[in-house]
């Protein structure tokens, strides 16, 4: 197993001024299952195919374990990858895919049937050893790719977008599988995926993207209760966060006809007149229909989701309209054109510069 380090390594395409990764800085440790994620654009998939030696790395270094690899051949790198369109071959059985680049390096046949067979059982793919990959399912599919990644024991996982062909319950249930099997082999997995939730329950760290530059990296929960800035926070989570600009006011901020406290340290921290306020759909108490408290919201769709139930209003903010999503108890769900007052609970508030993006709250 490795280590794998990203030490400011970059990527501009021929033909273009503005890198695609830009200095990127990540270390991930021995054994770590790291997701990056970003929307589409941002450098993820780059980034993986600099390490899989697939793209040139044009600054920085790339380092497996001990090893500099940023400008050895993707053979010499000890990686496996998994792609999102399986990249099987079509005339070949499921074992004779999952054995193949074993066969390529010279391994005997005895050893690559055993090893072959041994993957199969973790992957409950024993009986469909014999089958050519048209016989299978997407799931079936994908999970033949993971055993040829597997065969190998390479020294570093590579994933890109793997469970994006197939249907929602079915990747739920294999983005399971492969969180469960990478920490049963323990074996370094760097993971691209553009699915926030796909990245949150799978990733021992979480890494966003954004047009080549990196956000943060941190723990799924860290990222969640604490975005580094702006986009982090309307990106991490589901549904997003709220975030509406108000005014500073003597203690806090104004949020409609309540003044909400805020660390001092915050407001201290900016010289703007108005700062953005995140707030979770969860993190909303939810007041009184003719209370005159926090702000009143509009409900214009409801989502029930059995368990609890997502509103989705306006309300007017500093004179503008805003889109607002507050979830309340599945038992207590309010009329379409019904009016919520709510405000956001105290402590649960996240404070951002409205200039620069940058978090102002601890």
């Amino acid at each position: 197993m490795a280590t794998v380090t990203f030490d400011k390594a970059t990527r501009i395409y021929p033909g273009s001024t503005k890198p695609a990764v830009d200095a990127l800085d990540i270390e991930i440790a021995d054994g770590e299952f790291l997701v990056l994620v970003g929307p589409s654009g941002c450098g993820k998939s780059t980034s993986l195919r600099m390490l899989a030696g697939l793209e040139d790395v044009n600054g920085g270094a790339i380092r497996i374990g001990d090893r500099d690899v940023t400008h050895l051949p993707p053979k010499d790198r000890d990686i496996a990858m998994v792609f999102q369109n399986y990249a099987l071959y079509p005339h070949m059985t499921v074992a004779d895919n999952m054995g193949f680049a074993l066969k390529i390096a010279g391994v005997n046949k005895a050893e690559i049937r055993q090893k072959v067979e041994e993957a199969a059982k973790i992957l409950d793919l024993t009986e469909y050893l014999d089958r050519k990959p048209k016989a299978l399912s997407g799931g079936q599919r994908q999970r033949v790719a993971m055993g040829r990644a597997i065969v190998r024991e390479p020294q570093v996982f590579l994933m890109d977008e793997p469970l994006s062909n197939l249907d929602a319950k079915l990747r739920v249930s294999t983005r399971t599988q492969i969180a469960s099997l990478q920490r049963r082999l323990g074996i370094t997995t760097v993971y691209v995926t553009h699915d926030q939730v796909e990245a949150l329950t799978m990733g021992d760290r979480v890494a966003v993207l954004k047009d080549g530059l990196l956000q943060q990296v941190d723990t799924p929960r860290n990222m969640y209760d604490k975005p580094a800035n702006l986009f982090v926070a309307g990106f991490i989570g589901s549904p997003a966060m709220n975030l509406i600009e108000v005014p500073v006011a003597d203690g806090g901020v104004k949020f409609g006809n309540s003044v909400v406290p805020v660390q001092r340290d915050a407001l201290a921290a900016t010289s703007d007149k108005t700062v953005t306020v995140g707030v979770r759909p969860e993190h909303f108490d939810v007041a009184g229909a003719d209370a005159d408290l926090g702000v009143a919201v509009t409900v214009n769709v409801v989502e029930e989701l059995g368990s609890d139930a997502f509103v989705y209003g306006t309300a007017q903010v500093g004179g503008e309209s805003k889109d607002i999503v507050v979830r309340v108890g599945g038992r207590d769900v309010p009329e379409k054109g019904s009016v919520l007052h709510v405000v956001p609970r105290p402590g649960e508030t996240h404070v951002f510069s409205t200039s620069t993006g940058a978090r102002l709250s601890d």
